[in-house]
């Protein structure tokens, strides 16, 4: 059977990226692996509602998300090759922006330690990216971010369906809207094998907790703020935290 140039160019380009997917793909921003006890333990009591492990591992891995898909966004909108790759790369900026803000303000009212660097495994990501180039790069960013994104998806509406915390339930909305945003923008770019997607969605590696787990902040060091791009004029409303005395998500 014939295959067209495009698609024969699609299939080398997607069988490239096994291998490396392979090693990579994981969840990237909230994750599905076990917490170190019981997701469900309570480990604050906070004015906003108590405050269980899944909630402020969710908090964390926002937070190191945006480390990662922010610059790689960058990226995207310098060197991708096509208007709709690079309209991807400002929706993935503008989002993690919004992402990062919300979970800067919060962050200390519910005693949450947020990281500065993104996960090992997450700096290879960019790194993977980063190393390609022309439509190669459009192909290898677009995977690995549809990817992490579809993964991660399901659990962002399991922690929006069980959280008790007014604070983690906004940061769980504005997460449900942006990644579903980018899930659109990245199959926009045509570049998504859903085959390809699929096997990797399901069958993650086991890393070592090290490679997904991104390191603590220095003592004393200042937060790391993904700022707002004035050039940008995509816009996603966060949604307010509900609750008698609950802030508004504004930059910290």
């Amino acid at each position: 059977m014939l295959v067209s140039a495009k698609k024969a160019g699609n299939l080398f380009v997607f069988g490239a990226l096994g291998l490396t997917l392979a090693a990579l793909a994981y969840p990237a921003m909230l994750g599905v692996q076990k917490t170190t006890s019981s997701p469900d333990r309570i480990v604050a009591n906070t004015r906003y509602g108590p405050l269980t492990e899944a909630d402020r591992d969710f908090v964390v891995k926002v937070r190191a998300a945006g480390l990662w898909e922010y610059p790689l966004g960058e990226m995207a909108m310098r060197r991708g090759t096509s208007p709709e790759m690079r309209e991807a790369g400002k929706h993935l900026v503008v989002g993690h922006a919004g992402l990062d803000e919300m979970c800067r303000k919060i962050a200390p009212e519910l005693g949450v330690v947020l990281p500065n660097q993104a996960s090992p495994q997450q700096q290879q990501f960019v790194a993977t990216a980063d190393a390609a180039s022309g439509k190669q790069f459009d192909s290898t960013a677009v995977t690995i971010m549809r990817v992490t994104h579809g993964q991660i998806f399901p659990t962002i509406a399991k922690i929006r369906a069980t959280t008790q915390n007014a604070m983690v339930l906004a940061l769980a909305n504005l997460a449900n809207d942006t990644v579903l945003d980018h899930m659109t923008v990245l199959e926009n770019t045509g570049l998504v094998n859903i085959d390809q997607v699929n096997f990797q969605q399901s069958t993650p590696p086991k890393l070592p907790k090290d490679d997904t787990t991104p390191p603590p902040p220095l003592q004393g060091a200042p937060i790391l703020a993904l700022a707002p791009r004035p050039d940008l004029n995509i816009h996603t409303a966060a949604p307010a935290p509900t609750g008698p005395s609950a802030p508004s998500p504004s930059a910290g």
